[in-house]
C-alpha cells in the first residue's frame, strides 16, 4: 500500500477488520454545546463532542459508519454535532428534521457552501452544488436530458453493453462482485453519458481520471502531497475538464443520444441554455452521481440475494415472466424487483449523507444553528433506526407490500433520493439502470455468499463494501 494512501477509507476499515478493534469509543468525551442559543429564543443547544484532537471522530465514522451514527443518535438525539478533521459538523437524522432542512422555507441552507469543503474542489458547480434560483434554472435545462423519451433511449443503449459484458464474467467461488459491477457501470457511463465506446482508449482515460477525482474527494489527508490521493484527484479533475471543454464544439455541431450531446443542445421554452463551463461542470458531477450510487445499490442487492437463495429464485421466476428486453413500464411493474430495489437503497442509501451550510442563524427541530454551521443530512442513519423502522437491519422487501404499514411511516422515513428542490434529478434513470442489469443477471447467473458472511463496510458517496464483496457465481 502506498504511504499516501494509508489513511484512505477502505484501508482504515480493513485495519479495523484485521485487528478486531472497535473504535466507536476510542476517544470518549463529555457532551458540549455547539453554541449558546440567543437569550429568549426558546431554542435548545446542539450537543456533541469533538473527539480525537485534529481528526475528531473521523476514524470511527469511517470504520463503523452506521453504528457510529446510531450511537450518536442514542446519546444526543436527532440533531448533534461531531468533530471532523479540523471543523465541527451538525448531523441531522430524523425524518421531521430532514424535512425541515429540505423544505428550507427561509432559504438559509446552502447546498453550494455545504458541499464545498467536502467535494467542492473536484465537483464544483455540478447541479447539486448550486443554490436557489440558479439551481432551479439549471435543473429546468437539465430536465430535457431526463424525459421519458430520453430514458427509453438510454435504456436501449445499455442493453447490448450489459449483455456483452455479462457474457465475459467467469464463474468462480470468490468473484469480487463489487469491482465487476463498478467496471460495468463505468463502461455504461462512458457510452450512455459521454458517447464514447466503452472499450476505447478515451473511455479508459476518462475512467482513470474519474476514479482519481472521486478518490481525491474521499481523501482523509486533504493536502497536495505529490503522490497523495488529493493531488491525484485534482489532476483527474483537470483532465476531465480538458476533455469535456475540448469536445463541446463538436457535440454542439453534431447530433447524438448520449447525455453529453443532449446537454449541449438542451434549451428551455424561454431559450435558456448551458454555457461551455456549465456543461463541463455538470458532466463531471453527473458521472460521479450516477455511477457511484448505482454501483452501491446494485452491489448490495446482489449481496442480500446471495444470502437468500429462495428470494433470489422468486425474483428469477419474476424476471423470466418478463420479455427478454423489458420496457420501462414492464421493469417498473415487476413488483418483487421493485421491493428489492427499494429495500436495498433503504438499508444502504447510495447518497448516504447530503451537506448544507447555514447562511444565517437559524434552527433545526428546535435546536439553535449558528450562521456558518456545516450540516450533514444523514439519510443512511435515519433509514436504519428502529424509531421509524421495524427491524431496520433486516433485509425485507415485503415491508413495501402493505399499504397500511407504509401509511404509518413518517413522510420522509424513506428518502434515499433526498427531497425538496435538490431531490435527485436522475432517480428514475438510476432505478431503471439497476433493475435492467439485475434482470439480465438473474437470467444468466445464480450467486451465493456464506451464511456467516457480512461485508466490511466503509464510506464513499454512501455505505460501500471495502472487501470487494466476494461471491460464488455460477451460470444458469
Amino acid at each position: 500500500m502506498k504511504t499516501a494512501d494509508l489513511l484512505s477509507r477502505a484501508s482504515v476499515a480493513h485495519a479495523v477488520q484485521r485487528t478486531g478493534a472497535r473504535v466507536t469509543s476510542m476517544y470518549p468525551a463529555a457532551a458540549q454545546p455547539l453554541a449558546t442559543p440567543p437569550a429568549g429564543s426558546g431554542l435548545k443547544p446542539v450537543m456533541g463532542s469533538y473527539g480525537m484532537p485534529g481528526l475528531g471522530h473521523a476514524l470511527e465514522s469511517i470504520a463503523e459508519p452506521l453504528e457510529f451514527g446510531r450511537n450518536r443518535y442514542r446519546r444526543f438525539g436527532p440533531v448533534f454535532w461531531t468533530g471532523a478533521v479540523g471543523f465541527r459538523v451538525v448531523t441531522v437524522v430524523s425524518p421531521d428534521a430532514l424535512h425541515e432542512v429540505w423544505l428550507d422555507r427561509e432559504k438559509v441552507f446552502s447546498s453550494e457552501a455545504g458541499w464545498k469543503p467536502v467535494i467542492g474542489p473536484f465537483f464544483h458547480r455540478g447541479l447539486m452544488l448550486l443554490d436557489f434560483d440558479e439551481h432551479l434554472l439549471h435543473r429546468r435545462i437539465m430536465q430535457q436530458a431526463f424525459t421519458r423519451a430520453r430514458l427509453v433511449g438510454y435504456l436501449d443503449m445499455t442493453r447490448p453493453l450489459v449483455n456483452s459484458t455479462l457474457a465475459t464474467w467467469a464463474p468462480g467461488d470468490r468473484i469480487p462482485v463489487y469491482g465487476q459491477v463498478k467496471s460495468l457501470l463505468l463502461a455504461m457511463a462512458s457510452q450512455v453519458f459521454v458517447g464514447e465506446p466503452a472499450d476505447g482508449a478515451t473511455a479508459r482515460f476518462l475512467t482513470r481520471a474519474f476514479d482519481d477525482a472521486v478518490g481525491g474527494a474521499q481523501a482523509i489527508v486533504r493536502q497536495p502531497f505529490p503522490a497523495g490521493r488529493w493531488s491525484r484527484g485534482l489532476r483527474g479533475r483537470r483532465e476531465l475538464q480538458r476533455y469535456f471543454r475540448g469536445a463541446i464544439p463538436e457535440r454542439r455541431a453534431g447530433a447524438g443520444d448520449d447525455l453529453f450531446t443532449v446537454l449541449c443542445h438542451s434549451e428551455t421554452e424561454e431559450g435558456h441554455t448551458f454555457s461551455d463551463d456549465d456543461i463541463t461542470n455538470h458532466m463531471i458531477f453527473l458521472l460521479m452521481a450516477a455511477h457511484d450510487t448505482s454501483t452501491i445499490a446494485l452491489s448490495m442487492m446482489l449481496y442480500h440475494l446471495g444470502k437468500d437463495p429462495e428470494l433470489q429464485q422468486h425474483l428469477r421466476d419474476e424476471a423470466r415472466r418478463l420479455p427478454h428486453d423489458p420496457t420501462i413500464e414492464e421493469l417498473n411493474s415487476a413488483h418483487l424487483l421493485d421491493g428489492v430495489f427499494k429495500e436495498s437503497i433503504r438499508m444502504y442509501a447510495p447518497a448516504g449523507t447530503l451537506f448544507r451550510q447555514a447562511t444565517a442563524d437559524t434552527s433545526i427541530a428546535g435546536h439553535f444553528i449558528p450562521r456558518g454551521t456545516e450540516i450533514a443530512l444523514s439519510i443512511h442513519t435515519s433509514m436504519r433506526i428502529d424509531t421509524w423502522w421495524d427491524r431496520p437491519d433486516v433485509f425485507d422487501p415485503s415491508r413495501f407490500d402493505d399499504p397500511a404499514t407504509l401509511k404509518k411511516l413518517e413522510r420522509y422515513a424513506w428518502s434515499p433520493f433526498g427531497a425538496g428542490a435538490h431531490k435527485c434529478i436522475g432517480m428514475h434513470f438510476a432505478g431503471l439502470t439497476v433493475k435492467a442489469i439485475l434482470h439480465r443477471m438473474l437470467l444468466d447467473f445464480a450467486w451465493t455468499v456464506p451464511e456467516s458472511y457480512t461485508p466490511l463496510m466503509t464510506w464513499g458517496t454512501g455505505p460501500t463494501p471495502a472487501d470487494g464483496l466476494p461471491m460464488r457465481l455460477t451460470r444458469n
